[in-house]
Parts: structure tokens; sequence; C-alpha cells
């Protein structure tokens, strides 16, 4: 026997051999073992609105949801439902939402919270921009929801009285102002009621005029000025928004200054705008998406109410009306539009 074989025991080969089979053996087989990577789960939203179409405030909601981690076509479906300002759509809309069985329902604005609430009491609802939720029936209190809904208000107490006495400080000499609001809604008759009463401390008489959809505008218009109206104030109501461009077209043929609760109309050609910054609400309504689809309950989150406001003046549309606004009005200004 040679040396090497004095120092190496004759079975050495097969003892490597099975501790190397053994070795690759424990680390194969949890590999083997290991299960299939699993796809993301993918979100369903549904949104719904009573408006034309898209607009720049889906676009951040949108966004904000991608800052929370759901991305489009990745781990998130998003089913957009435009009523296109017909009102007796909505429950269809909302229907065809429920039906796909979304994880839960984005709804913007009052008309369109109401009818997704009377089409499930079980998919949670995230309303935006609704006004009056308590008043109208989506909840039973801010604090405690209660149901399916929670979400964010568009209105927040004494802001009628702020556009009254903005009107009031931009036209000093007005003393009867034309009030437009849909007719049907419980929640504009309650912003009309408070509009009224903040009106008695500028000395400014309110000639209320409802409407129950776009035929009447017209009439409605043709009654402000009959009246003697010298001005306007739109009531907030998402149907009397998706005729923002009648509306606008109505006050500058009657010659009436007009003030809206959105910065969306004066934008559109509006005098003025002051309201929530309703761009806001759309980015913190994916907050209450986000929480919801980990698990929390509507119930468990109190409705917020509005934080930022903004004054929006339209100067192409005061200088079309051979209108001034004051320095001091302007420089309340959030924006300006030249």
């Amino acid at each position: 026997m040679n040396w090497a074989g004095r120092l190496i025991p004759r079975n050495a080969a097969t003892l490597v051999k099975n501790s190397l089979w053994m070795l690759f053996g424990i680390v194969w087989l949890p590999v083997q073992a290991l299960p299939a990577q699993q796809p993301a789960k993918v979100h369903r939203i549904g949104f719904l609105s009573i408006r034309p179409g898209p607009e720049l405030r889906e676009e951040a909601f949108r966004q904000a949801l991608r800052e929370v981690g759901y991305i489009e076509g990745q781990n998130l479906k998003i089913e957009w439902r435009f009523a296109k300002g017909q009102g007796a759509r909505l429950p269809d809309l909302a229907a065809q939402l429920i039906g796909l069985k979304a994880d839960l329902v984005v709804t913007a604005g009052t008309e369109a919270t109401q009818a997704a609430k009377r089409a499930t009491a079980k998919i949670p609802l995230v309303t935006t921009g609704a006004t009056d939720p308590v008043g109208s029936g989506m909840v039973k209190s801010l604090a405690h929801p209660g149901g399916n809904v929670t979400g964010l208000s568009l209105d927040a107490p004494g802001l009628g009285g702020k556009r009254i006495e903005i009107l009031k400080e931009a036209f000093p000499k007005l003393a009867r102002i034309a009030v437009l609001y849909l007719e049907e809604s419980a929640s504009s008759k309650k912003i009309l009621a408070e509009t009224k009463e903040a009106s008695r401390v500028f000395n400014i008489r309110l000639q209320p005029v409802g409407v129950s959809g776009a035929s009447e505008l017209e009439g409605a218009f043709g009654t402000m000025t009959r009246e003697h109206a010298e001005a306007l104030v739109k009531i907030p109501s998402g149907l009397l928004t998706s005729f923002r461009k009648q509306i606008i077209g109505l006050a500058a043929k009657n010659k009436l200054p007009a003030m809206y609760e959105d910065r969306i109309i004066s934008e559109d050609g509006g005098l003025m705008s002051y309201g929530s910054d309703i761009t806001d609400l759309y980015r913190r309504a994916a907050v209450y998406a986000d929480k919801i689809l980990k698990g929390a309950k509507p119930a468990d989150l109190p409705v917020e109410q509005p934080t930022k406001f903004e004054l929006v003046i339209n100067l192409k549309t005061a200088k079309q009306l051979g209108l001034t606004i004051p320095p001091n009005v302007l420089a309340r200004a959030d924006k300006i539009i030249r």
C-alpha cells in the first residue's frame, strides 16, 4: 500500500460522495418545496359622478393612490362611471359598479353618494364633495358615520355667509342677490337657509330661484332679471355644476356678477368662486380608500370637513361684464385669472 492509501480510508470516496448528495439535498429540496410566487392582488375601485367626465381632480385622486402604492394595471383597476349631468342615470351606473363587486366605491357629490347608498348597504362608499352628509341621511354623524359611508364633506359652517360677504365687499352697492339652487335637494335648501341668515348682516335681500334641471335655467334667469337681481350666488350642487357653462353664459347674458362655490366654474369663465379646495378633497379620498382596502370599516372612519378654502377671481370675465374688482378683494384671492 502506498502512502496515500495509508492516509485515506478505503471508503473515503463513498463518504465524500454521500456527504455531497446530502448537502445538495438539503439545499435543493427546500427550493423545490417553495410555492410559486402569487400575483399581486388587484383591487377594484368604482368611481361614480354626475359630472360629464373626468377632470383634473380625478387625476389628483389617481396620483394620491399611486403615492400610497396603488398602480393601475398592476394592483389596481378603477371603474369610472359618469352620468353626464343626467341624474336619472345614477341608479343604473351605481348598480353596474355594485354588480362588478368593487372593493369600494368613491362617489363625487351628494347625488352620486345617495344613489350608491341606495344600491348597497355592504360595499364601502367613500364620498368626496358631499354637501351636508348628516342632513341628507348619508351618515348618522360626522364623528361616527355608523354605516357603509364615510369620506369628505364639501361644505363647512359659514361658507354661504362668506360668499355673500365677498360679493358685498366687491360691489358695495349690492342690495338684492338671486340665489340659484337645486329645488329637490334637502342639502341645497339647508345651505340656502344659512345664506339667508347671513345676508341679513349685510342688509342684502335674497331672491331664491329653484330649478330641477338644465331645462329650467333659461326661465330661472328670466325670473332673476324681472325681479331686478343685481348679482347671483349659486348654491353647491353637483347636478348644477354639470351645467356650469350654460349657467356662466346666462349670467353673462343677463349682466349678473356671479359667485360660485367651485374654482372649476371660475376657470371656465365664472366671475368669482369661494369654497373648499375640492382637488384636495379628492387627494384625501385616496387616503380613505387606502385605509378601507387595508381593512378599516367606514363606520369607524369619521367624515372630515374641508380645511382648505380658496377664492378665485376671473378678471377676463370682469372685463367682459364691465366690472372693476377692488384691489382689497383682489389681494385676498388665491388665484387670479387674467
